[in-house]
């Protein structure tokens, strides 16, 4: 065989491996936005119903105070170690700034179900203690 011969089949076998390479990190990039879409709209659905569960609360905590005449604290001690008076007070002030800027739909995309939740989402309920 000759050198030329030698180089051009060397190139030839360098350009398929770069290409080959470069394909596979184009499938592995699709992969990782592929699984951090899931993971994003998971959270997303996640923050939408914690919004939602949590205006529904805090519409009921309202119609203890309002309609039946409670105090704040023993609309909490009706609902047992489920909730303090911080939490509920929160839960109250989210139904009522909901209530006011219209029927209370939140955006699809969580975000804003978040911000209006004003917690840090699953789980912080204990935290906010």
């Amino acid at each position: 065989m000759s050198q030329q011969t030698i180089k051009q089949q060397a190139r030839r076998t360098a350009r398929e491996m770069a290409e080959k390479r470069r394909r596979e990190r184009e499938e592995r990039e699709r992969q990782v936005i592929d699984l951090a879409e899931r993971v994003m709209v998971a959270i997303g659905e996640r923050d939408a119903a914690v919004a939602e569960t949590e205006k529904r609360a805090g519409e009921a905590l309202r119609e203890l105070t309002e309609r039946e005449g409670l105090s704040l604290s023993e609309a909490v001690e009706w609902c047992g170690d489920t909730v303090s008076v911080r939490e509920a007070r929160r839960l109250r002030r989210l139904a009522s700034d909901q209530a006011d800027s219209g029927d209370g739909e939140q955006g699809g995309d969580g975000a804003a179900a978040l911000a209006a939740a004003g917690s840090g989402g699953a789980g912080a309920g204990p935290a906010a203690r």
